[in-house]
């Protein structure tokens, strides 16, 4: 063994000792226990496979019926280079059973992919001990069959091979099997109320939200996987007039909040100023990143979250019992934002940032249509209009949850 490296010793002398074990020129174990352990199995169970790339699936994912008349299964996969020489991925697959289900490869992997700590650097490549993220988005047809398990196949290439235990290009099967939740998305009211609201930032793209991953108290935390930045068009597309920096520019600044569900208040943090309009924030802790918000407890493990609302406007308090559509707030610019705009998003626990994002739908609201593209975003930071998709014809939308670039018309309560 004195030609493998001893961060590979480390990793696979599970895999050497089992080689060894199985070394016909050795004599039959001795002890009644090893024989039991070398006996025939009822239940074979598949040899163990060198896996120098780690995976572990973050949360299990939810499936959720979308805008898009599709089912989305969002979720992440972590991925750890367990030895000491870079590692390329040039495949990774999703699979049910046999059934591939979404196979990223190239480009299209590195989209998806970043080292941890790296969100703005795409990438198919991690280097020795490092992790990296794959935010993964398994879309179905409305009428296939969900998924109870999947599965995962890594290929990737190894800078430094040491056939036969580790050839040059490795192939790792089922890795990271996980049960896909039978968890129901919640089902709730709008929080926001009239035309034209964008949501700008959510599921399932690779925005913000999508690749917020929170280390907290040992753990990721992908508290934003569904979470929603609202701004509101106005009729001309555009979301503000005169001085960017003055959140009195931004038409909707202001604008009711309105509670999704019924249920009590178990947060509230008001008193934070606002902050000046196209510029982000610095120096924030922790507690102040959602400015000031409510959270609130809707039932079987779903909290809302309602964040950025304006100074001095929360009309709760905790313990307060609230009704769908009853005002809790206005829109506002505080925390960690650099335009008026509400953040909501659905979670696991009452903590904003330490809990797993979970998916919702709205009863009901009409589709206005989309933007164009992501980059049809950039346009609206600089006062001018968004450019919106063609040939799209507002429709009535129920039980289903938006995606980034949509635009709505909503009906509070």
């Amino acid at each position: 063994m004195h030609r493998i490296g001893p961060g590979t010793v480390a990793i696979l002398g599970v895999v050497t000792l089992l080689t060894a074990c199985a070394n016909p020129t050795e004599g039959p174990p001795t002890s009644s226990s090893a024989a039991r352990a070398t006996s025939t199995p009822s239940t074979p169970t598949p040899p163990a496979q060198a896996t120098p790339v780690l995976a572990t699936v973050i949360a299990a994912p939810v499936p959720v019926p979308t805008t898009d008349g599709k089912r989305h299964l969002a979720y992440e996969l972590q991925l750890t280079n367990a030895l000491d020489g870079d590692v390329t991925l040039t495949s990774l697959s999703v699979k049910a059973g046999t059934d591939e289900l979404l196979t990223l490869a190239g480009e299209k992997l590195a989209y998806w992919m970043r080292p941890l700590g790296a969100t703005q650097s795409p990438t198919t490549t991690l280097g020795p001990g490092r992790a990296g993220i794959v935010w993964l988005d398994v879309v179905l047809d409305e009428s296939a069959p969900i998924p109870t398990e999947l599965s995962h196949t890594i290929v990737a290439n190894l800078a430094s091979p040491m056939p036969p235990l580790l050839p040059a290009t490795v192939t790792e099967n089922a890795v990271a099997p996980v049960a896909v939740s039978t968890r129901q998305p919640v089902v709730i009211s709008p929080p926001l109320d009239g035309p034209r609201w964008l949501d700008g930032n959510s599921c399932c793209d690779m925005t913000a939200h999508r690749m917020a991953m929170n280390p907290l108290d040992g753990n990721l935390w992908a508290a934003e996987r569904f979470a929603i930045d609202y701004v509101q068009l106005s009729a001309d597309g555009t979301i503000f007039t005169g001085d960017r920096s003055r959140p009195e520019s931004y038409p909707y600044f202001g604008a009711p909040i309105h509670a999704v569900a019924d249920g009590p208040v178990v947060a509230v943090l008001d008193g934070l100023p606002e902050q000046v309009a196209g510029v982000s924030p610095v120096g924030l802790p922790l507690k102040h990143y959602a400015g000031n918000h409510v959270v609130q407890d809707i039932g079987d493990g779903h909290f809302a979250l309602y964040a950025h609302l304006k100074t001095g406007s929360v009309a709760v308090e905790p313990g307060d019992s609230l009704t769908a559509g009853q005002v809790i707030a206005n829109l506002g610019n505080t925390g960690n934002t650099d335009a008026p705009h509400l953040h909501f998003h659905v979670m696991s626990t009452p903590d904003p940032l330490r809990s797993n994002g979970l998916p919702f739908v709205f009863k009901d609201f009409t589709l206005d249509g989309r933007l164009a593209s992501m980059n049809a975003l950039d346009p609206l930071l600089t006062g001018q209009p968004a450019p919106m998709a063609p040939g799209t014809t507002p429709r009535a939308e129920k039980a289903v949850s938006p995606l980034v670039l949509d635009v709505m018309t909503y009906a509070a309560g």
